[in-house]
């Protein structure tokens, strides 16, 4: 079982639509897990109430930042996995385009274009 990130408050920053599901972008997240999130994407199907999958970009703390300032992590009911470190998952553009490509892949909604909604 993976741990879904803990969030305190965050800000809805951006809404989109991929398939069946809506996408909503967080920001200033405070969390109650210790980890540094800068953005989250959560993906919440149709007729559901909570997210069933996160990607998120993530303030890599100073030890490990050699490979990146960020990293970016998928976290899903099975799993939780960092996908990389580099310093262009601070950007909010470059985050959101990866984020979509790779929940569109993981839920296996390739043929789905993202629209953005707010």
């Amino acid at each position: 079982m993976s741990r879904f990130p803990v969030i305190r408050t965050a800000i809805p920053q951006r809404r989109y639509r991929l398939g069946e599901f809506n996408v909503t972008l967080l920001g200033e997240v405070e969390s109650g897990d210790g980890i540094d999130y800068r953005y989250i994407l959560a993906f919440v199907e149709e007729g559901r109430t909570q997210p069933s999958l996160y990607l998120c970009s993530e303030r890599n703390p100073p030890g490990a930042r050699g490979d990146g300032s960020h990293r970016l992590r998928l976290v899903n009911g099975a799993m939780s996995e960092v996908l990389g470190s580099d310093d262009a998952w601070r950007d909010v553009d470059v985050f959101v385009e990866k984020g979509l490509r790779i929940g569109a892949s993981t839920l296996a909604l390739q043929s789905e274009q993202p629209v953005q909604l707010a």
